[in-house]
């Protein structure tokens, strides 16, 4: 199999970056400014922007500073730094910060302390931390070893469109015995249900935008520019009814090199496209699972629930251009589910 650690660096090198900090001005106008810095290129400027809000607090604004730190771009690199910024944020529930703090930990070696992390972003179904823990659960490196489990994770990955996640099940397929992979599809099929249950209930649930406009949590959409995985090397039978594969080696080749990052949108920004608006939030969560379920492109959108007065409006974005939303919008009305496009 091959070795997570080695996968997680290209899979944190080739990240898009975020937003945000300081002045005597209101923290919301500094975020959107560092955003605009950045956007131009003026990557210290935008870090003078976040530092501010980012002391007094704002999630956004330290993930945004953690990322700055993460690709040295405004200040020096230091992963030091970074980690400090993303635990800040992950603490006040930013999602994409738990991810990318879990990953920053696992890169460092410190597994025990990346595995809490790693376990809450692979139950929302982030595929990056469910290869992770499904190759340890095949190898039994920092997790206990459990192939059904790990068959699970990776299929979960897979089918999320995780490059090497399809590769490393092509070699599952050698060791783990037909009966236990059935179990496994079946396991991956329930993981999916508690994912979107997850998913679900978090819409909303962390620091929602209880007026149009409000700031929400900064996004930064997975790449998929990733270095193919390697082979394992050859593995002779063991006695014992199931022969244990060795990880694999590190690959040989470069990886490639990862995009020029541009800046997130913040949410309070851009273009989001709405799904429904109803007078029961309770319908607006449900509509959310059921697009979810039917749309493979919305899971790569966070929802907003907006309040305005009685109304509550399902969003999702952000999307940087009208063009963007629009398509979006076309996939939704191809279901049949209404879809308009609005500008934050």
């Amino acid at each position: 199999m091959r070795n997570p650690q080695t996968a997680i660096s290209g899979f944190m090198k080739s990240f898009v970056l975020a937003s945000t900090m300081l002045c005597s001005i209101p923290a919301l106008a500094d975020v959107k400014d560092g955003v605009d810095a950045w956007g131009r290129g003026d990557y210290k400027t935008a870090v003078n922007e976040w530092k501010g809000p980012a002391a007094a607090g704002d999630a956004d604004a330290q993930f945004n500073l953690a990322q700055a730190y993460k690709l040295g771009r405004g200040v020096p690199q230091s992963l030091a730094e970074a980690e400090k910024w993303y635990k800040r944020a992950a603490d006040q529930g930013h999602l994409q910060a738990n991810d990318n703090y879990g990953l920053i930990l696992f890169q460092a070696q410190r597994r025990g302390e990346a595995l809490p992390y790693l376990q809450a972003s692979a139950n929302r179904g982030e595929p990056r931390a469910q290869y992770v823990l499904g190759t340890g659960h095949f190898n039994g490196d920092f997790v206990e070893k459990d192939w059904i489990k790990a068959y699970a994770l990776m299929n979960r990955a897979s089918a999320q469109g995780l490059p090497q996640a399809t590769s490393n099940l092509a070699q599952m397929d050698k060791y783990i015995p037909l009966d236990d992979r059935r179990r496994a599809i079946e396991l991956a099929s329930q993981m999916e249900q508690n994912e979107k249950r997850v998913r679900t209930a978090q819409v909303g649930g962390l620091r929602p935008a209880t007026t149009p406009g409000a700031v929400q949590t900064a996004q930064l959409p997975p790449s998929q520019a990733v270095s193919p995985a390697p082979q394992p090397r050859p593995v002779a039978p063991a006695p014992a009814t199931r022969p244990t594969p060795a990880p694999a080696p590190a690959p040989t080749a470069a990886p490639r090199p990862a995009p020029a990052p541009v800046p997130v949108r913040s949410a309070s920004r851009g273009w989001r496209v709405q799904l429904g608006a109803f007078s029961d939030q309770n319908k607006a969560r449900n509509l959310w699972t059921s697009l979810e379920g039917r749309i493979s492109a919305l899971r790569q959108l966070q929802p907003y629930l907006v309040r305005g007065g009685n109304i509550t409006r399902l969003q999702a974005g952000p999307f940087a251009t009208r063009a963007e939303a629009d398509r979006m919008c076309s996939t939704v009305k191809s279901t049949g589910n209404a879809c308009i496009v609005k500008k934050r």
